[in-house]
């Protein structure tokens, strides 16, 4: 079907030099022509809060993120209607539009607009997430800096568009409506590949660290709970016997501090899929001598997250690869350094990053607004630790299997980037008349639309990281040093 969309049969000069040709029969006027905006207060606070998302458009509030709002007055809150159209005026820069499909209300940052006689909402929340329009929006935004940028209701209105008539808005939203549920159909199947792939991954890791490779020998009880029988000839061993001095926290720097100087260990290093942290990712930081002494990182050195916003991401850690020269770790990763005379880092590294350690360590961290796991739960972990060549066999034979895995996966990974990339460019081929989809959606068959759930995948491209947790963990400001 794709392959049939042509070109519009005429075009004529839209007559704004950034918006070019439009199809000849479309109408070129501004934003303030097609939507008012309206200012309703809830005035006694009562209805659904709601939160603009990325990803998922208009939902609760409760279901876009686990803290608790913070609305002081929600009496200040604006309502909306299903319908209406709702902006971020503060991310309208990034295309942060979408129409809510029911009542409640928003921040009182947000501007909420309802349509001028006829017109397809819809259509235009597709044509204001297009680069073109974003450059427009960015362009026409005030403020200092572009993450405190607001976009005012004059100047947003002041922006010529391209408008169809309204039945080929309507065939417009119905056609992108088909093809997105058909990319996120393809995307949910990749997903559920990966899914499987890291449960194969975490079961070879599991049986490597828990019961070794050679299934001859004899076995005896771990005396760890939810492990069950190890190897007869293996130890167990608390972590802090395993390390080299004590546990340590990080270092803590404010924004300003980052882009020059030593490459710092962060957060989001430690969601990798490897579990190895490799020092030309680093970001750098600037530190002081007496910091890089201080909480100097080291190959080797394995890091633990110790403050997340979600449960999940307690405890996960990840072992720093070659490290050339200096560098630190920040404030909400603790440090172990092992005893390679007794525990091979990487071999520790998988244990800890095998399902029964990470239940281990999920299990007993402390939750109140946010996760953290105290550094006496991590030294008195116990490590079932093999003899140091034994070690060595299961590392070599375990890396093996993950490098496989690994690979399977950043195919996929690929295969999602790729398919958003296609949908983002269709729908801006078709809302800008680039593409004739009247023929082809009279042809589709009549469907209820209903976005079939992807996860937060999109979210996580626009962060710049489809792969990992980096959203569960807390910023310093939450946490403190």
């Amino acid at each position: 079907m794709i392959r049939d969309l042509n070109r519009y049969p005429a075009y004529r000069d839209s007559g704004v030099a950034w918006l070019g040709e439009v199809p000849e029969h479309w109408q070129v006027q501004r934003i303030k022509t097609v939507f008012r905006e309206k200012d309703e207060r809830s005035g006694d606070g009562s209805g659904l809060l709601l939160s603009l998302t990325r990803a998922k458009g208009i939902v609760p509030q409760s279901e876009a993120s686990n803290r608790i709002a913070g609305a002081d007055d929600l009496s200040k809150y604006r309502v909306c209607q299903p319908g209406d159209l709702v902006m971020n005026r503060m991310q309208a820069w990034s295309g942060m539009f979408a129409v809510s499909p029911c009542e409640g209300l928003v921040s009182p940052d947000y501007s909420v607009f309802i349509v001028r006689g006829s017109a397809q909402a819809k259509y235009f929340e597709h044509l204001f997430k297009t680069p073109m329009l974003v450059d427009q929006f960015a362009r026409r935004s005030k403020g200092i800096g572009s993450g405190f940028n607001r976009l005012y209701t004059p100047d947003f209105g002041a922006v010529p568009v391209a408008v169809p008539p309204i039945g080929e808005q309507t065939a417009i939203v119905r056609y992108l409506n088909h093809m997105d549920r058909r990319v996120r159909r393809y995307i949910r199947a990749k997903q559920k590949l990966i899914a499987l792939l890291e449960e194969q991954k975490q079961a070879i890791i599991e049986r490597a660290v828990t019961q070794g490779l050679d299934r001859s020998v004899r076995f005896k009880p771990s005396g760890i709970e939810g492990l069950g029988d190890v190897p007869e000839h293996w130890e167990v061993v608390r972590l802090k016997y395993l390390l080299h001095g004590q546990l340590a926290n990080g270092i803590f720097k404010k924004k300003d501090s980052f882009g020059r100087g030593v490459p710092l260990v962060n957060v989001k290093d430690v969601y990798c899929d490897d579990f190895t942290v490799r020092a030309d990712d680093l970001e750098p930081i600037d530190a002081t001598a007496s910091e890089i002494s201080t909480f100097r990182a080291r190959a080797d050195d394995i890091f633990f997250v110790r403050s997340s916003l979600k449960l999940e991401g307690t405890g996960r850690s990840a072992m720093l690869a070659h490290c050339g020269g200096s560098a630190v770790f920040e404030c909400h990763l603790v440090r172990a350094r092992p005893r390679s005379s007794r525990v091979s880092p990487r071999y520790l590294a998988l244990f800890l990053n095998c399902p029964s350690a990470r239940d281990y360590l999920v299990s007993r961290a402390n939750t109140v607004t946010m996760s953290t796991l105290p550094q006496g739960v991590l030294a008195a972990m116990e490590v079932v630790v093999p003899p140091l060549e034994e070690q060595e066999r299961i590392v070599d034979v375990t890396d093996a299997g993950i490098r496989r895995i690994t690979s399977a996966i950043e195919s996929a990974r690929g295969t999602i980037h790729l398919l958003l990339e296609y949908r983002t460019r269709l729908t801006a081929d078709v809302v800008t008349g680039k593409l004739d989809v009247r023929e082809a959606a009279a042809q589709l068959p009549d469907e209820t639309y209903e976005a079939e759930a992807i996860d937060d995948v999109e979210a996580l491209l626009e962060a710049g990281d489809l792969g990992e947790e980096g959203d569960l963990v807390a910023g310093p400001e939450e946490v403190g040093a």
